[in-house]
């Protein structure tokens, strides 16, 4: 077998940026989301223990971003581009890493600036696999970059 062999067409996508995103950074939802996935930390729950904290205000547990103000990055819709440009039909989620670099409170808006970061041709246990990891930056604002995410997908 022989590995995915990336196209002219695909190459292009590499480097795009989509749409940004803002997001909202609220201290009831970030309590609601602590609460949801069972995390008691004071810093997340309670105003009075996080207001005489280093930080003086309700932090968000790593991974919480708030949620979005209004529509903007279509995962689907960079998928039906992949497609269009020559990715496989089957599709797979090969996972999600973090880069906390500042954190994330309540009150914070960020901008979540995704880009298409790489396309890889590989042999795989399914075939020829192309692996996709799309890079997504979340800045605040004050302008500094607080989060990365890099997200992989698996097309067969």
């Amino acid at each position: 077998m022989a590995a995915f062999v990336v196209t002219d067409s695909l190459k292009q996508l590499i480097g795009q940026k989509e749409e940004p995103i803002v997001f909202k950074v609220e201290e009831g939802a970030i309590q609601r989301y602590a609460q949801a996935v069972g995390d008691s930390n004071p810093l997340y729950n309670d105003v009075e223990y996080a207001a005489g904290s280093e930080w003086g205000r309700v932090m968000a547990p790593p991974g919480f971003t708030g949620w979005p103000v209004a529509s903007g990055f279509d995962m689907f819709k960079l998928f039906e581009k992949l497609g269009k440009a020559g990715a496989p039909a089957g599709l797979l989620d090969g996972g999600v890493e973090y880069d906390f670099l500042v954190p994330i409170g309540a009150g914070d808006v960020l901008i979540a600036v995704t880009r298409l970061a790489s396309i890889e041709g590989r042999e795989t246990k399914m075939g020829p696999t192309m692996v996709t990891t799309i890079e997504t930056s979340y800045i605040n604002q004050r302008e500094v970059v607080v989060l990365i995410t890099r997200n992989t997908f698996l097309n067969f």
